[in-house]
């Protein structure tokens, strides 16, 4: 079986064990007065658990397979490719999850963003600077203002 396959595989699984919990598991917990609403907490969970499941599936089964085979990974030749963008990208967003909550959503995004960008290949800090902590402060006014939900946006030990 070729890698895509295999990573298809493997994504189908954890789609159907995301799948699964957001059907069953995350409904149950629900109070009373939520159950009456039509958009619940698991409704983008199972939107995404069925697109997952679906496009895997169409990559098990073939259906995206075009008559040449340019493009394809060769896991042979695995370190041809850009593997170690791959892992930084990889690392980076650990370390941003780790520090999400230490450092805050607006340094941690900004910082995030902007290494992110550098990583993959972009190097004019004079505007990747300005657009990540824009994206940033909109995200976090957002998420904070419009939908109510607390991200606190300054490390902890600012009291905020």
């Amino acid at each position: 079986m070729a890698l895509d396959r295999w990573i298809a595989l493997i994504l189908l699984s954890i789609c159907l064990f995301y799948g699964y919990t957001a059907w069953f598991t995350m409904d149950g917990t629900l109070a009373p007065f939520m159950q009456r609403k039509p958009i619940w907490p698991s409704s983008f969970p199972k939107i995404l658990s069925i697109f997952g499941i679906g496009l895997s599936l169409a990559i098990l089964l073939g259906f995206e397979k075009a008559d040449d085979t340019e493009g394809e990974i060769d896991y042979r030749r695995l370190t041809d490719y850009k593997l170690g963008q791959a892992i930084l990208m990889l690392a980076l967003m650990v370390a941003y999850a780790l520090c999400l909550r230490t450092v805050g959503f607006l340094g941690s995004t900004t910082t995030f963003l902007v290494l992110g960008s550098f990583i993959l290949g972009e190097r004019k800090w004079h505007i990747m600077v300005p657009i990540s902590l824009t994206t940033a402060v909109v995200v976090w006014y957002l998420v904070q203002e419009v939908l109510g939900i607390f991200l606190r946006p300054l490390p902890y030990f600012m009291g905020v």
